[in-house]
């Protein structure tokens, strides 16, 4: 996004210089990777993969007044801890859980199995799943939790297969999700599993491969799904020589948003910038049109629901 800007002229006659910094998905790792932009007195960030590294960065942002443009991360925890710099363009853990419900109802799901990690993101979204599905009167018969990194889930299998749910809902992340549904598969159990956008990468597949068939992921639409990103995704492959990954259009947008915050702005300072992305009315971005509420979340659900097919995720039926 930045290069196809700069190509174009740039924003107010200057060329964007970017500079990274890598949360690594870990809270503290994240804090440190804001503090070196804000030291660096960037214009703007766009980012926030994982909502638990990315929580912390909030406060960070928000002392410094810098605009960050959230790229990914949705829980909806983000929400409280704004300081009213920062905008989200996907959807919210709210949002998701809708979706989730709508897919479980539909396939008459009564007894529901949560599975998360205890972080920011997937703790959230297993929260609110298991508050809206208990309120339905339908029953949560397993809530568990599992650490980051952990290689044997047999105990958690046997555990939860003991309690026979009609589905089970994976709510973290693809590296140690793909895991887990090859051991619940392992253990024998045939029903309905479904994950989180946390895991809506092509490597979940990979990973988990044939135990991963049939698995159903709520997920912000992706490059595959979006007639817009025919171009993106060309560009993108042509230049990189890979795959745009599940939230690279979301990142697209993201930088094209703040670009053009700052032409409406007419200004780098800060704190015009922060007003422009607050007055943003249906901005065109591949991903759909951004306009935001009153708190700074996207005004509308951008969730799809895919499931697992020979290897790949396609849109469900």
């Amino acid at each position: 996004a930045a290069m196809e800007i700069n190509k174009a002229g740039g924003v107010l006659g200057m060329n964007i210089v970017t500079m990274t910094g890598d949360d690594a998905c870990d809270p503290q790792q994240g804090t440190s990777a804001a503090s070196k932009l804000v030291s660096a007195e960037v214009t703007g960030v766009v980012g926030g993969y994982c909502s638990g590294a990315t929580l912390p960065t909030l406060k960070i942002y928000g002392d410094a007044g810098t605009p960050f443009v959230i790229a990914a991360a949705n829980s909806t925890k983000l929400i409280g801890a704004n300081q009213g710099n920062a905008f989200q363009v996907n959807s919210t853990g709210f949002d998701q859980v809708n979706t989730a419900i709508d897919l479980f109802s539909s396939k008459g799901i009564n007894k529901l199995a949560i599975i998360h990690q205890g972080d920011g993101y997937s703790e959230d979204l297993a929260k609110l799943t298991r508050e809206k599905w208990s309120g339905m009167g339908k029953e949560v018969v397993a809530y568990e939790v599992v650490n980051k990194g952990e290689q044997d889930h047999s105990a958690l299998a046997t555990r939860i297969r003991s309690k026979a749910p009609d589905a089970i809902f994976w709510t973290a992340y693809y590296a140690d999700g793909a895991l887990v549904i090859k051991q619940l598969r392992r253990a024998g159990y045939r029903g309905l599993i479904a994950v989180g956008d946390g895991s809506n990468s092509p490597k979940l597949l990979e990973i988990g491969g044939k135990a991963t068939e049939g698995v159903y992921c709520f997920s912000n639409p992706t490059v595959q799904y979006l007639p817009a990103a025919k171009a993106f995704h060309e560009n993108y492959k042509k230049e990189f020589n890979q795959e745009p990954d599940a939230y690279a259009p979301l990142s697209y947008d993201g930088m094209k948003l703040l670009a053009d915050a700052i032409e409406r702005a007419r200004s780098t300072d800060k704190a015009a910038i922060i007003k422009a992305l607050s007055a943003t009315k249906d901005f065109k971005g591949i991903a759909g049109p951004i306009s935001f509420t009153d708190k700074n979340t996207l005004a509308r659900s951008n969730f799809v629901i895919l499931v697992a097919k020979d290897g790949e995720w396609v849109l469900a039926e």
